[in-house]
């Protein structure tokens, strides 16, 4: 008897985020465990499996690579029990035909292939731009994916024949040298170039008008006390960043100016009672994205440092969960250890009301009284900005946040 078993889009995993089908790990016709990792989503944060909820034949796929999807959308089926056998022998008798008459499978692979303008209806939106954009058709492309369906990667490796929907050339005019052509290449936008994106477009130009306000912190007394504690820190497994410093620095301004750790309503400014810090953080070959450290207000810097580090590491190696990216409630960027000196504004992350920002450490003269003497001293010192939501916080609260911030720095007691 057939049985089936339905694959959905996690709906706990992915709510409230946008999600893009990312790939496929198996084939129609190949058989999978339960638990097995069996496709690849691609939200707007973080890259989540799903696993196979039951073991069987992949029978269906109804969703296809670079398609968005929508928490508990029905994403492809798989058949069960006495069907897996099934399944199983007609994927084999399909495969010992190909091999033993491999140009008869090639020609009826493509007969069975649709053509025109129903293989272009079939196509997922992003592939349909691209053959757009490279004035291509559905019929110019020899499709790799799952039942033939063109994917993005089958796209790009097809020549472009078309002008792609621009506007036509001008032809010279007499005595004018032509204009020398432009090789270019697209790259597709993943999930999370596009969301961040429109989050920027969205937060800067549509919800929060942004005022920075800008301080300068001395470090010294912070670099030697991590100097002090650094091994004692390494060895219980916690490396002391200047970021764990940053961490508590803000934790104490926050609870002066409450109005920094908030969000703007149109009933009212909700502060939030809990602090939970979310650090920018690059990743390379997907972007920004923001894991949050919670609870920042009750950690102590041992285990600030040691929830930073857990954090950085699973977002640099991919392994982010969807909760180590939610409930931020305020965003540090220290954006100085790429060598940024200062950046402003930089984009708040909505909905919160504040993002600090942190400059590059530099060694700098600075004058210095000692009574009645003025002298000039080198010390370790970085710019720090404060980009607010000017509907959630005056002037003169931002200054009086930085205050807290650099004083603490400055004290080496954050």
């Amino acid at each position: 008897m057939s049985a089936s078993s339905e694959i959905r889009a996690p709906a706990e995993q992915t709510e409230g985020t946008r999600s893009q089908l990312l790939r496929w790990l198996k084939r129609v016709g190949e058989s999978v465990e339960a638990n097995e990792p069996l496709i690849e989503l691609e939200t707007d944060k973080v890259t989540v499996e799903v696993a196979s909820p039951a073991s069987g034949v992949l029978a269906e796929i109804l969703k296809q690579e670079q398609d968005e999807i929508v928490p508990g959308e029905l994403l492809g089926r798989i058949e069960t029990g006495a069907a897996r056998s099934a399944g199983a022998a007609v994927a084999g008798e399909a495969a010992g035909a190909a091999a033993a008459n491999p140009a008869a499978a090639a020609g009826a692979a493509r007969a069975g292939a649709p053509a025109g303008s129903r293989a272009t209806s079939q196509a997922s939106p992003a592939v349909q731009r691209l053959l757009a954009e490279r004035g291509l058709s559905a019929a110019d492309v020899q499709g790799t994916g799952p039942s033939g369906r063109i994917t993005v990667e089958d796209v790009l490796r097809a020549p472009a024949t078309g002008d792609g929907g621009r506007p036509e050339a001008r032809a010279p005019a007499a005595g004018e040298k032509p204009a020398a052509s432009v090789r270019s290449h697209l790259v597709p936008h993943s999930a999370v170039r596009r969301r961040i994106a429109e989050h920027m477009v969205q937060s800067l130009l549509h919800t929060a008008p942004h005022v920075t306000t800008v301080f300068e912190a001395d470090l010294t007394a912070v670099l030697k006390d991590r100097a002090r504690r650094r091994e004692e820190f390494a060895q219980r497994g916690a490396p002391l960043t200047l970021t764990a410093y940053f961490v508590q620095a803000a934790v104490a301004a926050i609870r002066v100016v409450p109005e920094a750790n908030s969000r703007w309503t149109d009933g009212g400014l909700e502060i939030y009672d809990d602090i939970h810090i979310g650090i920018a953080t690059a990743v390379e070959g997907t972007g920004l994205v923001v894991p949050v450290l919670h609870d920042a207000g009750t950690r102590d810097l041992l285990e600030i440092a040691r929830g930073l580090e857990e954090l950085v590491g699973r977002a640099r190696s991919g392994t982010l969960a969807p909760a180590d990216v939610r409930g931020g409630t305020f965003t540090i960027s220290n954006h100085g250890v790429s060598g940024s000196l200062l950046a402003a504004p930089i984009i708040i992350n909505q909905p919160q009301s504040a993002i600090l920002g942190v400059g590059k450490l530099e060694k700098r003269p600075v004058v210095i009284e000692e009574g009645d003497e003025q002298k000039i001293a080198v010390q370790p010192r970085c710019y720090v900005t404060l980009t607010l939501d000017h509907r959630a916080m005056d002037g003169h609260q931002a200054n009086r946040f930085m205050q807290i911030f650099v004083g603490a720095l400055a004290d080496g007691s954050a």
